[in-house]
């Protein structure tokens, strides 16, 4: 039965009193900054660019307005009410606990299974730098560190995330500095490309740019953390108003801008763009030594970084859903402000997966990839109908609370949803992604399933 006021479920604050407010305005901002920079810019962007060629800059457009769309829509919710279980505390309060349960446990999955991926990734680099070094050994470090330091303090992934996120915003901002200096002509020792590789825009067609579009929706993947992480700071509505403010200039500058710079810079059907990355083979094409390794340096920042935040992220959504009786009870224990045996499942959920990658690499985990494949398209249907359904209610029962606004409310989120059909459509129509869709909606309709017998079971209760 879906709520028919904008009250929370009952014994649950919005702001999330139980935990510690120890988040500053500055590790918000520099959150909110970096967490746009994340290791799929790095890591996937190569093939996007091998399959569209130039073309991706469009894709990145395209799939960068729909996340702009997204964001506004659930800052727009997270201002009125932040909450550390961000969209799924918003689903429950707009359509009902099973949407809430639905949003919030797909989503936790989704997180701690990346966390055992991007240490994968990030022990893979260090490998190359000391061979004969285990990976798993690698992956357990970084998740014992970064597991330690969610358990102390929320300050401590605050300021991890500051640095994290004050370097990747100052490689790529020199990144874009440096490619725009070249393709001026003006950088010592470099010739302007001009247009030459641009003319061939569309190489693969219209299906090459369908896959370089759904390369491009996946890799904007955790600007919801700061949603998240407001909840503990000590101005939530300030903090969640500023940072989906500046998402687009953000969007636009670190993900097009980016692209549109290494496809003028070096030909899309360079085999290094996809075999070194396509911000390696850029920096080679100029002659920067030591590129390849600088860049190494950065997405192993990046990996680190998204590690570090899924933890925090995966722990206070389990430490929401338990909060509104969506989850077993002992997740939701807090002691020192912090939900600490949250943060231990979820980092111990990573392991697993990092674990399942060894022992069970032809079937289990590429099970478990699949799975979470299309689930950020499902959060953000979550967060686009919660959006329709609580607009009018807040102006019609607590208008003060609407400090962020949803643009030309409510035909941009009918245009979002429609967007977000149309990737569903395109993911169906491609039978790399197809298997993912179908494996994502099967994990949906079961969690939706057991979270509407709780809801009707809970209802006969009261």
């Amino acid at each position: 039965m879906p709520r028919t006021t904008l009250d929370a479920p009952p014994g649950t604050p919005d702001t999330d009193a139980s935990l510690s407010h120890g988040l500053k305005q500055r590790h918000l901002s520099m959150i909110a900054l970096g967490g746009v920079i994340g290791a799929g810019l790095f890591v996937g962007s190569g093939a996007g660019i091998a399959a569209a060629g130039p073309s991706i800059v469009i894709a990145y457009a395209v799939s960068g307005l729909l996340v702009m769309l997204v964001m506004r829509m659930l800052g727009e919710m997270s201002a009125a009410y932040p909450s550390s279980g961000s969209f799924s505390a918003h689903a429950e309060r707009a359509i009902g606990p099973w949407a809430g349960f639905t949003a919030g446990w797909s989503f936790w999955v989704l997180l701690c299974t990346a966390v055992g991926l991007e240490g994968i990734g990030a022990a893979k680099i260090v490998t190359g730098w000391l061979p004969g070094t285990p990976e798993w050994a690698w992956v357990a470090l970084f998740m014992v560190v970064f597991c330690v330091a969610n358990l102390a303090a929320v300050k401590n992934f605050g300021e991890f995330e500051f640095w994290f996120a004050a370097l990747k915003v100052g490689a790529i901002s020199l990144f874009l500095v440096l490619g725009v200096l070249a393709i001026a002509g003006v950088l010592p020792g470099t010739d302007s490309p001009g247009t030459a590789n641009l003319t061939d825009f569309l190489p693969n067609g219209s299906e090459g740019l369908v896959i370089g579009l759904l390369a491009s929706v996946f890799a904007y993947g955790g600007l919801e953390t700061v949603t998240i992480a407001a909840a503990e700071s000590d101005n939530p509505v300030q903090g969640v108003a500023r940072s989906v403010r500046t998402a687009m200039w953000r969007i636009a500058l670190f993900y097009i801008g980016s692209m549109a710079v290494i496809v003028t810079l070096v030909p899309w059907d360079s085999k290094e763009v996809v075999e070194k990355g396509p911000y390696v083979a850029a920096l080679d094409h100029l002659g920067i030594p030591g590129a390849a390794q600088l860049m190494n340096v950065v997405v192993l920042v990046a990996l680190l970084s998204a590690m570090n935040a899924n933890i925090y992220g995966a722990s206070r959504i389990g430490y929401s859903l338990v909060e509104r009786g969506q989850g077993p009870k002992g997740l939701g224990k807090v002691s020192g402000g912090v939900p600490r045996v949250a943060v231990l499942a979820s980092s111990v959920f990573g392991f697993v997966c990092v674990m399942l990658s060894y022992w069970r690499p032809d079937d289990v985990f590429p099970w478990l990839l699949n799975m979470i494949g299309a689930v950020i398209l499902v959060v953000w249907i979550f967060i686009a109908v919660s959006q329709l359904r609580l607009r009018r209610r807040v102006e019609r029962e607590a208008p003060e609370k609407l400090v962020v606004r949803m643009w030309l409310f409510p035909a941009l989120t009918w245009v979002a949803l429609a967007g977000m059909a149309g990737i569903f459509v395109l993911m169906a129509r491609e039978p790399d992604t197809r298997v993912q869709l179908y494996s994502t909606g099967a994990m949906t309709v079961a969690l939706a399933a057991v979270g509407y017998a709780r809801q009707k079971a809970r209802a006969a209760r009261d």
